[in-house]
């Protein structure tokens, strides 16, 4: 079965369209060797062997940025398959679009040295034509996004069939947990952080002044934020929910923090978590009594019109 990712090419998409005239996409990331013989089936295993190289050409760094980096790496040379999709932007509010056709190469001394062939497409994807979420997915940080969640609207974009958008509905909204503007719950926290309660002691985790802390990749799914509190000391994940959370969210927070712990912490760091939802239960709230680093908020979501 075919992905679909949202692949950046260099800063800005400065090379885009060298990718484009030449055929392939590439990262760089600053690890000058053939990865032919060091890519193994888990990300996690090549984490562990480069994020140490990738320290010592970043000086200063963390690691957490070291090991967002070499997953994305891992990502562009092994994780995407012959056959997936890639949505490229280039600049200008527009995407080139092509299929992945060849396995991992390096080309040394040129521009985003580990690549692979891809078949691009004549037309383009103009931004304006997607959906607001898309818009949002392909347009998240980070080198690479996953955006498969969104392959049906995809196809009938690369296939020129227009997006049917629901424009507006007579029906009234009787449960809010469904309500559209709750799927940009994620979205409105980013750009609302330092009006929200948790802004006042944690930032975004941030690498070079880009967050680096949103669809933070782990070995068990991704973290939907990251933050880190203002004093460095404390690193923060965030699960959010749409509507009702239950305990099974617990489980997933938790493999989430020892993730990061594993992994991730510097000396003198610890890792806490936020589960945030619409509504609790007497489950999540008996599973949070008995654990003292996970807290639970509620948000509201108001709604009204004017004429």
């Amino acid at each position: 079965m075919k992905s679909y990712f949202r692949l950046m090419l260099g800063a800005k998409s400065i090379y885009a369209e060298q990718c484009f005239k030449e055929s392939f996409i590439g990262a760089d990331f600053g690890i000058n060797q053939d990865l032919s013989m060091h890519l193994p089936e888990i990300w996690r295993d090549f984490n562990r062997k480069f994020i140490p190289v990738w320290q010592e050409v970043h000086p200063g760094k963390g690691k957490v940025a070291a090991g967002l980096a070499c997953g994305m790496l891992w990502t562009v040379c092994k994780g995407l398959n012959k056959g997936d999709i890639v949505l490229c932007p280039n600049g200008s509010n527009t995407y080139f679009f092509g299929e992945i056709g060849s396995d991992y190469y390096y080309k040394p001394g040129e521009i985003l040295p580990h690549r692979r062939d891809v078949a691009w497409h004549s037309h383009t994807i103009e931004r304006s034509e997607m959906s607001p979420e898309l818009q949002r997915s392909s347009g998240s940080i980070g080198t690479v996004s996953n955006i498969t969640k969104y392959a049906e609207e995809i196809e009938s974009l690369i296939g020129n069939q227009p997006i049917q958008t629901l424009i507006s509905t007579d029906d009234t909204v009787e449960d809010p947990s469904v309500f559209a503007l709750e799927k940009h719950l994620e979205h409105f926290l980013v750009q609302n952080w330092k009006q929200t309660l948790l802004g006042k002691k944690y930032d975004l985790y941030k690498v070079d002044g880009e967050i680096i802390g949103q669809q933070f990749p782990t070995d068990t799914g991704y973290i939907d934020l990251l933050a880190i509190s203002k004093d460095g000391k404390e690193l923060l994940v965030i699960e959010l929910k749409r509507g009702r959370v239950s305990d099974v969210v617990v489980g997933q927070i938790q493999r989430y923090m020892g993730y990061i712990q594993e992994e991730l912490l510097e000396q003198g760091q610890v890792v806490k978590g936020v589960i945030i939802a619409l509504e609790d239960d007497l489950k999540i709230r008996r599973a949070l009594s008995v654990v003292n680093n996970i807290e639970f908020y509620k948000y509201q979501v108001s709604f009204k019109l004017y004429q």
